[in-house]
């Protein structure tokens, strides 16, 4: 099976992109859904959470604060790091998991922190989702209620966008609305779907990146 490694900024629509390729019927495997499962009240990660950052972390209900949580890490460059190697090699112990179930000929993996941390990611080629810094500004800011300040320091935290575009094999541009989104993810599909059934032809060497 082909694994793809779906990345991208903050706001780039990489969720988007991962709805699209799954009303295709393609497995989807999403890391920022496996870390919300994995901080359920009374798990083991969220213990080790909370004996590494405290109780300001949980709400009055048990569960994970995620916006003091985030506030903490992103005030502390340490922080965050402490936080990503408790969770890291979880999300993708569960990755590893959840793909030996699959019976595809391809499937996605979306993972924000890809570039990041691509050492210890099981994929065998990188798609990464590009929109411009400004676009990406102001999605953040209309879905999460952020502020600039905050979205400043989430995308400083991330890979350039540069450095996502030199390790990309494969790239959607999200810029023109959902329609040209849709028309990009099904040109991948196909091309997917061509490289599943032919492996020793891809072996050889990797297409170009434009679709």
């Amino acid at each position: 099976m082909l694994i793809i490694g779906l990345t991208g900024g903050i706001g780039s629509g990489k969720s988007t992109v991962a709805r699209c390729f799954s009303a295709l019927g393609t497995p989807v495997i999403d890391a920022d859904e496996i870390a919300h499962e994995l901080v359920t009240p009374g798990s083991p990660a969220l213990k080790t959470i909370l004996t590494r950052f405290g109780p300001a972390i949980l709400t009055r209900r048990g569960e994970l604060d995620r916006a003091e949580l985030r506030q903490i890490i992103f005030d502390e460059p340490q922080q965050r790091r402490a936080l990503e190697a408790i969770l890291h090699p979880l999300i993708y112990q569960e990755m590893h998991r959840r793909i030996s179930r699959i019976d595809a000929p391809y499937c996605i993996l979306c993972i924000p922190l890809l570039v990041e941390t691509r050492a210890d990611a099981p994929v065998e080629r990188i798609l990464v989702i590009d929109s411009p810094p400004e676009l990406q500004r102001l999605r953040t800011m209309a879905r999460d209620g952020l502020s600039a300040a905050e979205f400043s320091a989430i995308a400083q935290s991330q890979a350039s966008r540069e450095q996502r575009l030199a390790v990309a094999d494969d790239l959607i541009v999200n810029n023109n609305g959902r329609e040209a989104l849709r028309r990009q993810v099904e040109a991948l599909h196909r091309k997917y779907l061509e490289m599943a059934a032919n492996p020793v032809a891809d072996q050889q060497g990797k297409p170009g990146k434009d679709l």
